[in-house]
């Protein structure tokens, strides 16, 4: 099962499906005042966010029924759950280790990749296995305005690893917004679901190391908020 969070004023929901059904089971109209970003799941409860009403939403997860609004006190973008912990991103630099109950923040994350700043975090998924080489716990990010993930040691903040995910876009011609904006982890190490803004599909991918040098340069040409 799929839970996925979709954008837009008065036309925003959160709609639970089989992945590859061609309708959603249950679906939740999000209130029109808000134009809503990412979800993570809770115990009982999804938590979604709202790009610029400084509010967050808390739902049933088994009812898909508005528990509460919750004040926020940044930009909505991206969000998961990772461990005793979530974390969210606003489209800058910087990630949030929030309480999970009350999404209350703990500390600030700089993200760095060979010491600069990457821009533009956006959608977020926490793989709690390691991936390669990797710490045992990364959060991975859809770096705004490019194709490319950044694999993030949730500590340091530190770029640990970088994939190129060109070959899973999906062409949108001329609609420059219809860019890769949704990460999700599978069960199975490695693999992971990724869809984009007005993407009529998601994709089903293994993540394969990006090993070209200017893998490097293209993460850190995020599109900053």
């Amino acid at each position: 099962m799929v839970c996925e969070s979709t954008g837009r004023y008065g036309a925003s929901t959160l709609c639970r499906y089989r992945l590859g059904a061609d309708r959603a089971e249950q679906r939740a109209e999000v209130p029109a005042e808000f134009f809503a970003e990412g979800i993570c799941r809770v115990g009982d409860v999804i938590w979604q966010l709202t790009w610029r009403e400084r509010t967050a939403l808390k739902w049933d997860a088994a009812t898909l029924e508005l528990i509460d609004r919750v004040p926020y006190n940044r930009e909505g973008w991206g969000m998961c759950a990772a461990g005793d912990y979530v974390v969210t991103s606003d489209g800058s630099s910087e990630l949030v280790r929030r309480d999970p109950q009350t999404l209350g923040a703990r500390a600030v994350l700089h993200v760095r990749c060979a010491g600069a700043r990457v821009q533009g975090l956006n959608d977020l998924a926490w793989s709690a296995g390691a991936i390669w080489a990797s710490v045992a716990g990364t959060i991975w990010a859809n770096v705004a305005g490019t194709y490319y993930l950044a694999g993030i040691d949730p500590d340091s903040g530190e770029v640990t690893d970088v994939v190129n995910a060109r070959a899973a876009r999906e062409r949108h011609l001329w609609d420059p917004q219809a860019i890769m904006n949704g990460i999700a982890a599978l069960p199975a190490e490695g693999e992971f679901l990724l869809t984009g803004k007005g993407w009529r599909s998601i994709r089903h991918v293994r993540l394969k190391l990006a090993r070209e040098k200017a893998a490097l340069e293209r993460v850190l040409g995020g599109r900053a908020r």
